[in-house]
């Protein structure tokens, strides 16, 4: 489906408000620079209408014979801007006033603020991305690892759009022999155009088995992988949390049941974005304050992706202990023996013997921190993608897609292998290239469009 193209000349801050160094107005659209030509005086009397692509110019935004500021402004004229068409960038000082007074101006000559998202949606719409790429755009605004921006990056480059298409033309070379053996039945096409076609359908089959094994690690360079420190008091659950972060993020104290709230941090594990929440600790609440505590930190390790399990190696273990180990049961759980620095007189044995390993370290210290920063990588990164991998899928809408095409993919060769008619075939084999169409933006429809550029900020 193809919308009627939106011709008004859009406007917004395309950075946010408030004190900063520069402010960036930007317009797109017909009109572009013949506002530009009526708010902007430049320093050597040209008009903006008259200035070559990619040029920048010195000078000042005027309402009436006021100045308003004092600016530079940028001219990148169609097809070759963001959106495809003229778009010109009026940076101001930064701060909230100048900003807004130029944004004024611009809407009173004949600009529409945008949408959120629309300048990345026109730029769909113009057929200079697709749809996967404007995904990417706002997967990189958020990105919160070295690793989630590399491949919002490869994603906003083609580098999934690529896999994709190369899948669709396998499907598509596989259906045209099938297609031409139901339009012509009497041809002599027959058994060896429909080995080929299974052969390419296969292949099919495999590149996307390949793509779907990345959406775990995809899910988590997006969203951040959910770890919950948890134990009994005074076990150095906030002495880990401080050590994970690098700084004095939790108040730490011999007291036990120091911590009475949830704490959370983004930190960076090996490229992996972490979301690590500290909780208090598991005991029987004595007031209504521990009791509200409790219950949060029991909604966090049921929520977790990871539980860090902490246990003071200087104690035996305790029946709070293993009453731990047993509410934790079935989660993915990192062991962790704190407290190294002290005599050791915790079983570990019984720990490796439960858990298949545990980490041994000491918080206060900061010693072996980087063992366990492996171990919750490697938690993520098992049986799943290495970290290094061009193209993951991220996005759960791709995943649903390319769920649904994997699913058409293999009843159409279950029809192929069980001798079915090739009519069953080639419509599985249709709809599969129907939903790879969808992931790329050669069908959708507008309430799609709203959902993915409404999550869009309105500069962007």
């Amino acid at each position: 489906m193809k919308l009627p193209h939106n011709t008004d000349t859009i406007v917004a801050m395309a950075t946010g408000a408030g004190d900063a160094g520069i402010g960036i107005i930007r317009m797109s659209g017909d009109k572009a620079l013949a506002i530009a030509d009526a708010l902007f005086v430049a320093a050597n009397g040209k008009k903006a209408s008259s200035f070559k692509t990619y040029t920048v110019h010195f000078g000042w935004v005027k309402d009436s014979n006021e100045i308003i500021d004092e600016v530079l402004v940028t001219v990148m004229r169609a097809p070759r801007s963001y959106t495809r068409e003229d778009v010109v960038e009026i940076n101001t000082h930064g701060g909230i006033i100048a900003m807004r007074r130029v944004l004024e101006l611009a809407l009173a000559r004949g600009c529409r603020l945008a949408e959120p998202g629309e300048f990345t949606k026109r730029a769909f719409l113009n057929g200079r991305i697709d749809l996967a790429q404007a995904e990417a755009v706002l997967d990189i605004m958020r990105a919160q690892s070295d690793a989630a921006l590399r491949v919002s990056m490869g994603q906003l480059e083609g580098a999934l759009s690529s896999e994709i298409s190369a899948i669709r033309n396998t499907i598509l070379e596989a259906l045209a022999p099938l297609e031409a053996m139901i339009d012509f039945p009497d041809e002599e096409i027959g058994a060896v155009e429909t080995r080929q076609a299974r052969l390419l359908v296969r292949q099919a089959s495999e590149r996307l088995s390949r793509l779907l094994k990345t959406t775990s690690y995809g899910a988590v360079l997006r969203q951040g992988l959910h770890v919950v420190i948890c134990g009994c008091p005074n076990v150095g659950k906030s002495s880990l949390l401080n050590a994970l972060v690098r700084r004095e993020r939790s108040i730490v104290t011999s007291v036990a049941g120091t911590t009475r709230d949830t704490i959370e941090e983004i930190i960076d594990i090996r490229g992996i974005p972490v979301r690590i929440v500290d909780t208090a600790g598991i005991l029987a609440p004595r007031n209504l304050v521990e009791k509200k505590a409790v219950h949060r930190a029991k909604h966090q390790i049921a929520m977790a992706d990871l539980v860090l399990l902490i246990f003071d190696g200087s104690r035996p273990l305790r029946l709070s202990d293993r009453l731990l180990i047993k509410t934790c049961r079935k989660k993915s759980v990192c062991a962790v023996v704190n407290k190294i620095d002290l005599r050791q007189r915790i079983d570990t044995q019984y720990l490796v013997k439960h858990f298949g390993s545990c980490i041994a370290l000491s918080a206060r210290k900061g010693k072996h921190i980087n063992l366990l920063e492996d171990a919750i990588a490697e938690r993520v990164l098992q049986g799943t993608v290495v970290a290094g991998e061009s193209v993951v899928v991220t996005n759960a809408r791709h995943g649903a897609i390319l769920r649904k095409t994997q699913k058409c993919i293999a009843e159409s060769l279950v029809s192929l292998d069980n001798n079915l008619s090739l009519e069953f075939v080639t419509q599985d084999l249709k709809e599969s290239v129907r939903s790879l169409d969808q992931l790329l933006g050669k069908e959708f429809s507008e309430d799609l469009l709203e959902r993915i550029f409404g999550d869009f900020c309105i500069g962007k």
